[in-house]
């Protein structure tokens, strides 16, 4: 039975297609992950554009979508649920409302007998020194309770606009910088010294595709894309990893581009 890892949903605002139509083509590829027999799901990360938890409501819309998380869960198929840099609040009300696994930080599971390294990826390696400052305020209890403090309409509506901002600011993604260049290959790089028995690591948050071996010539980082506009995702079982497109209604292999390890194919 396969494990499937997605990440980089982005619900709540619109791309390639509005953030709803979107929406459905997540239920229908969780909808195919369950009639696969999926063993496990993950959800690496930045699911929602922007999300917040105050004491007696969240974020409107997304109903199709946490529900159908319910819905697979109460069937007794895991689903792994990762924070990112755009839903670090996330808190309690997914795991009680849906049933899934919340996780803050990345995490080695074993898979099929291979030890696997999952997480979201954001300020991970070297550099960013900017962001990783950002995040360790945005995480204090202090700034969460003061946001908390705004009305939902204005809480939404400020993040909302700034991470517009944000994503007009910093363009397109980049293509793959090789391995000097990609910092979550350099993080995989250390985790792998301290690890040598990982077979896996799987990482969100750089919004390309890529499949890349690492130094021990038997290693694979994997980074699982986006669904802005490509919709990709990992399908693994115990005999290999590869990396899928979803299209409308079924799933269609990625074309490996770049070199022999690397998959690009971001499209503007």
């Amino acid at each position: 039975m396969p494990t499937f890892f997605a990440s980089d949903f982005h619900l709540g605002v619109d791309a390639r297609c509005s953030s709803r139509e979107r929406e459905l083509r997540i239920v229908r590829w969780l909808d195919h992950c369950v009639a696969e027999q999926a063993e496990a799901i993950y959800l690496v990360g930045d699911l929602f554009e922007f999300w917040f938890e105050w004491k007696r409501s969240v974020p409107r819309g997304y109903v199709r979508f946490l529900g159908k998380l319910a819905e697979i869960t109460d069937r007794g198929i895991p689903i792994h649920v990762f924070t990112g840099n755009h839903d670090m609040w996330m808190e309690d009300y997914l795991p009680q409302e849906t049933g899934v696994v919340l996780h803050r930080d990345p995490v080695v599971h074993t898979i099929y007998g291979k030890r696997v390294l999952i997480g979201h990826g954001d300020g991970l390696g070297p550099g960013d020194h900017g962001y990783k400052r950002l995040k360790k305020v945005m995480n204090a209890p202090w700034a969460k309770w003061l946001y908390g403090r705004l009305h939902p309409n204005l809480a939404m509506h400020l993040a909302l606009f700034f991470s517009h901002q944000s994503r007009e600011s910093q363009g397109p993604e980049a293509a793959f910088l090789g391995p000097e260049g990609e910092w979550l290959v350099a993080y995989c790089e250390r985790k792998l010294a301290q690890d040598p028995a990982l077979d896996y690591c799987i990482f969100g948050h750089r919004h390309i595709p890529i499949d890349f071996t690492l130094s021990n010539g038997s290693t694979r980082y994997l980074n699982l894309g986006e669904w802005l506009f490509e919709c990709t995702y990992l399908r693994m079982d115990a005999e290999s990893a590869s990396l899928l497109r979803w299209t409308s209604h079924a799933p269609a292999p990625i074309a490996i581009g770049a070199g022999p390890d690397v998959a690009v194919n971001r499209k503007s």
